[in-house]
């Protein structure tokens, strides 16, 4: 221990350490060499020039631009694009017939190609593969010399310059899915055509030049004779997955017959060996939706545009073409509601007005139009005319939706917005996947089918299908206008039937007669319907949500332009005009929904108030019958009179103070309304 601390004194005890030596001082720096001229940065190396650039430009076709962004036309993917292209070419038949008066009558084919080339094992295509879809109508057909032009030209039609409503607008749908055909297969659209009995029958293959967006015919055939005395047959081969599009091809036929009450609809569509009757193997099957009616939709007349919904450019345009010898002229023959009158109001509050100015002069002159545009839409014009529109009107509305729940019910899971799928399978055996859960189950014997509901005393607004009751209301409101554009809102509701009540409503939503699958959420026509408080009409509505109900509602917009949200037409534009229109309509059957409940709610609770009442006559019958000698059969008869007419009366007196309670809410509400505008 001492050795040991010896040890360590002598290591704490050692000499002091000396103080650290300063750094050495740096060495001398060599003098600055003497200012001499800068050194010039080197300019980097001109890649391209000016001459360079301008040999790059180019024009650019319109068939060129939706080669790379076919997306904007609805040919997103494979299944979406299958759906497009059926749309497109059915649009044009059922366009073509109506404005021939014709009653339409369509054939819908999609043909799985690998499917009908197996010989053995065959089975349907999973994933992407090829098909071929037919459209043929029986329509007024086509001259030989536009054929090539219609279906080989973007941007080519007789639509897009007229004020009438129609479901083609832009001439770019059936060409689209031309050129769509052409990149995926190689192969051209093939298109016979007929325009009368006695006429030749041609047969063009056609392909598009995507670089000029001119049609090229690569075969040109005239047959002597045709199945059909005049029509239209278009036949497309295209890459698509009918595994994932099929639910909405065949949504897209249903709400097609469903808005058209007036066609006949021949659907053929490959199905698995499970939906078929009498076969184990996979084909086709044909299922037919019969016109409900044999009237044709109002004829729609084409009208001139509106001043009101012309902007400057338009105007100044339309000004430089006009062949009129002066303005005051060319207001009453390019525009609609501007009669003498008016016209002479309008040029009253220019600073020309008075001078005879020719529209060619006022075509070249921004501010004498300008001042022009800005006297328009300061004056009063009327309404333009409503006659361009063709709605459906609420007797073949109904007729529609009869004859739509007759065929189809839908059942879609309120989670997913595209899944209205259809029930065509449903008179079809059962799947063998269903078989087999039914045997996994231990169901070795089919279950009884489910009573039939009693047949109910006839009541205003409720059609019986397929042993359902169903409540149908219908509203059209009349015409309106969103910048000078004619529109008209229509809505119809089916409530009750087979329909799941704690799921969300079906919402079917149209543009001119056409159905609207895709884009739900961003549609005007959804937030028209969501802003609506439906429970003011006895339905449960998440808040910013579709109600909840079993309820299925269809909304139609018809209009000469309805402003869609983009080129392929799956949404409508949030217009405050359209959106209040749908709010309206849509209340107004609201009511009438509202007042068909409260009514069977009514008699439910007096027939359940009977019920309890018809339990014990009998015993009380029987022990009068002991008291009075009497037989308790009569007694038993009337007090059963009684029963009905107490309960008879109080329904009545419950219908009159409902009324009268929602008479005072109306007259409640109106009063705030109009203390709010006088503030």
């Amino acid at each position: 221990m001492a050795k040991a601390a010896a040890r360590q004194g002598k290591l704490f005890d050692g000499p002091a350490a000396e103080p650290p030596k300063p750094p050495p001082p740096p060495p001398a720096q060599a003098a600055p060499p003497p200012p001499g001229p800068r050194p010039v940065p080197s300019t980097p190396s001109r890649r391209v020039t000016a001459e360079t650039l301008a040999k790059g430009q180019r024009e650019i076709s319109v068939s060129e631009f939706f080669v790379k962004n076919r997306h904007l036309l609805g040919f997103d993917n494979p299944s979406k694009a299958l759906l497009t292209t059926i749309k497109e070419a059915v649009d044009n038949s059922l366009d073509a017939c109506e404005e021939a008066g014709i009653l339409p009558e369509l054939h819908v084919e999609v043909h799985d190609l690998a499917l009908e080339a197996m010989k053995r094992d065959a089975e349907l295509t999973k994933g992407e593969g090829r098909f071929l879809v037919i459209v043929q109508d029986n329509g007024p057909g086509i001259v030989k010399a536009q054929v090539p032009k219609i279906f080989g030209k973007l941007l080519y039609g007789s639509k897009f310059h007229r004020y009438k409503q129609a479901r083609g607008q832009q001439g770019i749908g059936i060409s689209a899915a031309a050129m769509y055909g052409q990149l995926t297969t190689g192969k051209p659209i093939r298109v016979t055509s007929r325009v009368g009995k006695g006429k030749a029958t041609h047969v063009f293959d056609i392909q598009l030049d995507t670089r000029k967006n001119e049609p090229v015919v690569t075969h040109d055939e005239t047959l002597g004779q045709w199945h059909q005395d005049h029509g239209t047959r278009v036949e497309l081969e295209i890459v698509a997955n009918w595994q994932q599009g099929q639910r909405f091809v065949n949504r897209y036929v249903e709400h097609t017959a469903l808005a058209n009450p007036h066609a006949t609809i021949h659907y053929t569509r490959p199905v698995g060996a499970g939906q078929r009757s009498g076969t184990d193997k996979p084909g086709n099957e044909t299922l037919t939706f019969p016109r409900a009616t044999t009237e044709l939709p109002k004829e729609a007349l084409e009208i001139k545009p509106h001043p009101h919904g012309v902007e400057l450019g338009a105007l100044m345009l339309m000004a430089r073409e006009s062949k009129s010898h002066d303005v005051r002229g060319f207001l009453q023959t390019a525009f609609s509601r501007v009669s003498p009158s008016a016209a002479g109001e309008i040029l009253a509050k220019v600073s020309w007005g008075k001078k005879g100015v020719r529209p060619r002069v006022l075509g070249e002159n921004r501010a004498m139009a300008e001042e022009l545009h800005k006297a328009i839409a300061a004056s009063k014009l009327m309404s333009p005319p409503t006659n361009c529109l063709s709605p459906i009107g609420d007797e073949l509305m109904r007729k529609g939706l009869v004859s739509f729940l007759s065929v189809i019910e839908s059942e879609g899971e309120s989670g997913d917005e595209n899944a209205q799928l259809d029930l065509d399978a449903a008179a079809m055996k059962p799947t063998k996947k269903a078989a087999k859960a039914a045997k996994a189950s231990g169901k070795a014997a089919p279950a009884p089918p489910p009573e039939a509901v009693p047949d109910a005393p006839p009541e205003e607004g409720v059609e019986k299908i397929k042993g359902h009751n169903y409540f149908i209301a219908t509203v059209t409101r009349p015409p309106k206008v969103y910048r000078g554009n004619p529109f008209q809102v229509e809505v119809g509701l089916a409530y009750g039937g087979s329909w799941p009540a704690d799921k969300t409503i079906e919402l079917f939503r149209f543009a001119n007669r056409v159905p609207l699958l895709f884009q739900r959420g961003a549609c005007g026509i959804t937030e028209g319907i969501v802003r609506t408080d439906w429970r003011n009409y006895l339905l449960s509505q998440p808040k910013g949500s579709l109600p909840v109900g079993p309820m299925a509602l269809l909304v139609h917009i018809a209009s000469v332009w309805v402003p869609f949200t983009s080129e392929s037409k799956e949404a409508v534009a949030h217009y405050p005009d359209i959106i209040k229109e749908i709010q309206l309509a849509a209340q107004e059957c609201g009511r009438k929904l509202a007042a068909f409940i409260r009514k069977r709610k009514a008699a439910d609770y007096q027939a359940e108030r009977r019920s309890i009442f018809e339990r014990y006559i009998e015993e009380v019958a029987i022990a009068i019958g002991k008291i009075t000698g009497r037989k308790p059969g009569p007694i038993k008869r009337e007090f059963l009179q009684v029963a009905h007419k107490v309960t008879a009366a109080e329904m009545e007196e419950e219908e009159k103070a409902a009324a009268v309670e929602a008479g005072e809410a109306k007259a409640k509400a109106k009063s705030k309304r109009t203390e709010a505008e006088e503030d």
